[in-house]
């Protein structure tokens, strides 16, 4: 953290605020009567956030003062987009958002270059879901998505899939409550879906050990190939208490089968 305690784009990052959750919601409750003073103050009070994230791109060579300003952008788009009726901290909202401006400036300066017409169609895709999102609560299907920009849905996937980056499985998407959740507890397991082993007896036997609810949430992620987010929604808990309960039954299941 030395590196970054430091003067960046004119901000003495050693002094900056430090936010307490009360202070955060006040503040929150002002800038939606559209209080520009504190959406600012707001701004200022999570650019702590902003230098966390810009640390995970330390090797992109890139000069840290534009790693900064982007991720502020991203900061800024996440205060105007949130919407505090869906119960999330604001910081599980920002973290994503403030990476993909970060990703998406990367990109857009990548020796790999993606035609400018691509791009310009992908980021309408982008903008269009954010928006359709935000009008209907839940995931726009593709043809949604093509029939909002006047675009092709064919068109649409292949600009979407021309200006990914490569990311690893154990890339951490957010940290709840101390438990960090990773991509891969985002993908469902099509190899334990394929597989007969739910037949055998050690491993029903061991299944027989968890609780109602450990051994309900390992028939759904491994035995149907669900995934830690629509196992969520199907019992009512958060993503986090899903990864809790799935690590404890596994490392119950160890045990018993040692």
């Amino acid at each position: 953290m030395a590196l970054y305690k430091v003067e960046i784009c004119g901000v003495n990052t050693s002094k900056l605020p430090l936010l307490k959750n009360s202070e955060k919601d006040a503040l929150f409750q002002r800038i939606l009567d559209g209080d520009k003073e504190a959406r600012d103050e707001y701004i200022e009070g999570n650019l702590r956030l902003v230098l966390s994230i810009i640390q995970r791109f330390n090797n992109s060579k890139e000069d840290v003062d534009d790693l900064f300003q982007i991720g502020c952008i991203g900061l800024m788009k996440a205060i105007d987009n949130f919407d505090t009726s869906h119960n999330v901290k604001f910081s599980t909202y920002a973290v994503p958002m403030i990476i993909g401006e970060i990703r998406r400036y990367l990109r857009d300066n990548n020796s790999i270059r993606v035609s400018r017409s691509l791009r310009d169609t992908a980021y309408k895709a982008i903008y269009a879901k954010e928006a359709l999102m935000k009008l209907s609560n839940r995931e726009p299907t593709i043809e949604e998505i093509a029939a909002e920009i006047g675009v092709k849905k064919e068109d649409i996937v292949y600009a979407l899939d021309a200006i990914q980056t490569p990311a690893s499985l154990h890339d951490p998407i957010y940290s709840d409550g101390g438990d960090t959740l990773y991509i891969m507890d985002q993908v469902s397991d099509k190899k334990n879906r394929e597989e007969n082993w739910i037949e055998d007896l050690s491993l029903r036997e061991s299944m027989s050990k968890l609780s109602p609810r450990e051994s309900h949430i390992i028939n759904l992620r491994f035995f149907e190939g669900k995934t830690q987010m629509e196992v969520a929604k199907e019992i009512n808990i958060s993503q986090a208490q899903v990864s809790r309960l799935e690590k404890s039954a596994i490392r119950n299941m160890k045990n018993f089968l040692r």
